[in-house]
């Protein structure tokens, strides 16, 4: 499958190989369930989303420990793969993908506006990746994080 595949061959990838998947998303908003659930039939392999815009979110529905938040804050890799980890451990999925960052407009020196940290966690483990897409505005930063995400998918899908 390519990497820029759609959510329909995402899909029915994961469901040529009986896999069920889940999305974890902080700046998104859940754009990567909705790309997912606008196909029809979607229900038997997407499994479910979990919206986590507050950090009191991800501790609650996630297991993000409050002291990943407090030592790295929410957009960062660590908080990323905790959001992943805990999708995957709070529901029967295979993969899980997990979106935090900062989608504008703002951010800092530090955490400037686009940056973007992703999560997947699989069977094998789970690893991260930043992703600096620059300030392109809020709409354009969330559209190409749920992208990405998707990418991410299609991806770990293959991989097994």
């Amino acid at each position: 499958m390519s990497p820029s595949a759609g959510p329909e061959a995402i899909l029915a990838a994961a469901r040529a190989k009986g896999l069920r998947l889940a999305t974890a998303e902080s700046c998104t908003g859940g754009l990567v369930a909705a790309a997912l659930t606008e196909v029809p039939g979607s229900s038997d392999v997407f499994e479910r989303g979990f919206v986590t815009y507050a950090n009191a979110a991800k501790v609650e529905m996630l297991s993000v420990l409050e002291a990943t938040l407090a030592a790295h804050g929410a957009v960062s890799e660590e908080v990323a793969a905790e959001m992943a980890a805990g999708a995957r451990a709070h529901s029967p999925a295979d993969i899980a993908v997990s979106i935090t960052g900062i989608a504008g407009p703002g951010g800092s020196e530090h955490k400037p506006e686009g940056r973007v940290c992703f999560g997947l966690a699989a069977p094998a483990g789970t690893r991260t990746e930043t992703v600096e897409f620059g300030a392109l505005g809020r709409a354009q930063v969330r559209a190409a994080a749920r992208d990405h995400a998707l990418a991410l998918l299609a991806g770990a899908i293959d991989a097994l």
